[in-house]
C-alpha cells in the first residue's frame, strides 16, 4: 500500500475516534452555544437554539452529563453557556459546577432560552444565537458535531466555510475498501495509530465497568451478564451494552467515539477488546483489528451520513464482527461473510432516538454480527440477490449506504413526527 493511502486511513482513525462526554448531539449544542457566548464576549441575555429534526431526536430522551440528571435541549444549550469550554469541544462541559447547573435551572425557567425545529436543512444542523443588550452572536455547526461553518458577531462574518464531506479526511473516498483496510491493518506501523487506540481501549473500558458496577438506565449489560452467563459472546455484548447504559443514563465519564457517535465508538471496540483477551492474542493483534473495526465502520457510514433513521450500532457491529473473524485468522473472504451475514440479519433497524434503549440496540446488533462471524468461518453466508445483498461486498456495502440515506428517508420524518405528537395514532 503507498503511503499516501495509509495516511488517509491514519487521519481517519485520528480524527474519528475523539473524546467526547456524553451522548453526541447534546454535547454538540453546548458546544455550539458556548462558542456562540465566546464569540459574544459577555453574558448573553437571551440565547436562541435551532436545529435539525435528527438533533432534536437524540437530545429528547437522553440525560446531558455533567447535569445531575438533567434532559433536553434547553438544558444542554443554557449549561453550555453558563459553564462550557468551547476549546474542549466534545469535553466542552467537563468543567461544569454545581453552581452552574443551580444557575442553568433558574435561567430555563426565566425563559433565558428558546428552541426550534428548522426544517429542510442537513440532518446534523445546529445554530446558536446569543445576544445582549447591544450585539449579537451566531454559530453554525453542520454535518459533523464539530464542524462550525460560520461564525457571525451582528451583521459580521467572522468565519465561514463549505460543510463539503470531502474535507472530513483531505483525500476522496477512491482508496476506501475493505480490501484496502485489511492491507492497511496487516502493514501500519502501530507506532502511528497506537495512541489512538489506546485511548480508545482504556476510555471505552473505563466507562464499560461502571456500567456494569452503577445501576444506569434499563441495566441491558448487567441482565446480559446476570441471565446469560460470562461467556466470551455474552461478555461482548455486556460491555458494549454496558457502556451504552452508563452514558445515555448521563455518565460523565468520556468515550472514545466512532463516526461522531459514543455508541458506534464502544460498539466497534469492546468486543474486539473482549474477544482478544479469551484469544490471548498479542497486544499487536488487538490493535490491528481495532483498526479493522473502526475503519469498516467509518466506511460503511461515509455512505448513510451522520445522523439518519438508519441505526448506526448496525454499521459498528459490522466492524466488531469483521475485526473478530480477523483475530481468528479469517481471510479476506470470510472477513467479507461476516459483513454481509451482519447486515443482512439487524439492517433494517432504525434510530428513533438516543436513549436507553440504544443499549439494547447494541446488544442485539453485536449478537448478529457474533452469529455473522460463527457463519463465515464455516462458509455459510446470505446469497446475492436476498434482499439488499449484493454481488460484492462493496456494492453491499453501497445498497446499505443508500437505504439509510435515501430509503430510510421518510421513516426519519416520521418518527420524528411521533416523538413531537404530530401525528394520531
Amino acid at each position: 500500500m503507498e503511503r499516501k493511502e495509509q495516511q488517509v486511513f491514519i487521519d481517519a482513525l485520528k480524527r474519528e475516534l475523539v473524546p467526547a462526554l456524553g451522548c453526541t448531539e447534546p454535547i454538540a449544542i453546548a458546544y455550539c452555544a458556548a462558542k456562540a457566548r465566546e464569540t459574544l464576549g459577555e453574558f448573553p441575555v437571551h440565547l436562541d437554539i435551532r436545529c435539525s429534526g435528527n438533533i432534536v431526536k437524540n437530545v429528547q430522551g437522553v440525560t446531558v452529563p455533567n447535569s445531575n440528571g438533567l434532559r433536553g435541549i434547553d438544558v444542554a444549550a443554557v449549561l453550555g453557556v453558563v459553564g462550557g469550554d468551547p476549546a474542549r469541544e466534545l469535553e466542552v462541559l467537563e468543567g461544569v459546577t454545581g453552581e452552574d447547573i443551580r444557575r442553568t435551572q433558574e435561567l430555563i425557567g426565566q425563559n433565558f432560552v428558546a428552541c426550534s425545529l428548522q426544517e429542510d436543512v442537513e440532518n446534523l444542523y445546529i445554530v446558536a444565537t446569543a445576544t445582549s443588550e447591544k450585539h449579537r452572536a451566531e454559530v453554525t455547526i453542520v454535518n459533523r458535531h464539530t464542524l462550525i461553518t460560520k461564525i457571525m458577531y451582528d451583521d459580521q462574518v467572522l468565519f465561514e466555510r463549505q460543510p463539503v464531506e470531502k474535507e472530513k479526511y483531505g483525500e476522496d473516498w477512491g482508496c476506501w475498501s475493505i480490501g484496502n483496510i485489511l492491507e492497511f491493518a496487516d502493514s501500519v506501523d502501530l507506532e502511528e495509530i497506537r495512541p489512538t487506540l489506546q485511548n480508545q481501549i482504556e476510555k471505552n473500558s473505563a466507562i464499560a465497568s461502571e456500567g456494569l458496577s452503577g445501576n444506569y438506565g434499563a441495566r441491558v449489560g448487567k441482565t446480559l451478564l446476570e441471565v446469560y452467563g460470562s461467556g466470551v459472546h455474552i461478555r461482548a455484548r455486556a460491555k458494549a451494552a454496558a457502556g451504552s447504559d452508563a452514558r445515555m443514563g448521563g455518565c460523565s465519564m468520556p468515550v472514545v467515539i466512532n463516526s461522531g457517535s459514543g455508541n458506534q465508538g464502544m460498539t466497534v471496540s469492546l468486543p474486539v477488546i473482549e474477544y482478544a483477551r479469551e484469544l490471548c492474542v498479542s497486544e499487536e493483534k488487538l490493535y490491528r483489528a481495532l483498526a479493522v473495526s473502526n475503519l469498516v465502520s467509518i466506511y460503511q457510514k461515509h455512505f448513510i451520513g451522520s445522523l439518519s433513521a438508519f441505526c448506526g450500532a448496525v454499521t459498528a457491529a459490522c466492524g466488531c464482527g469483521a475485526a473478530i473473524t480477523y483475530l481468528c485468522g479469517g481471510s479476506y473472504e470470510q472477513i467479507c461473510m461476516t459483513i454481509v451475514n451482519t447486515v443482512a440479519n439487524v439492517g433494517g433497524m432504525v434510530c428513533d432516538g438516543a436513549k436507553s434503549s440504544c443499549a439494547a440496540k447494541i446488544s442485539s446488533a453485536v449478537e448478529a454480527a457474533i452469529t455473522g462471524h460463527h457463519m463465515s468461518m464455516r462458509g455459510r453466508y446470505f446469497q446475492p440477490g436476498e434482499g439488499f445483498v449484493q454481488k460484492d461486498i462493496e456494492e453491499t456495502i453501497k445498497s446499505l449506504g443508500y437505504i439509510g440515506r435515501v430509503g430510510m428517508k421518510e421513516t426519519d420524518t416520521q418518527i420524528l413526527k411521533i416523538m413531537l405528537g404530530q401525528v394520531e395514532l
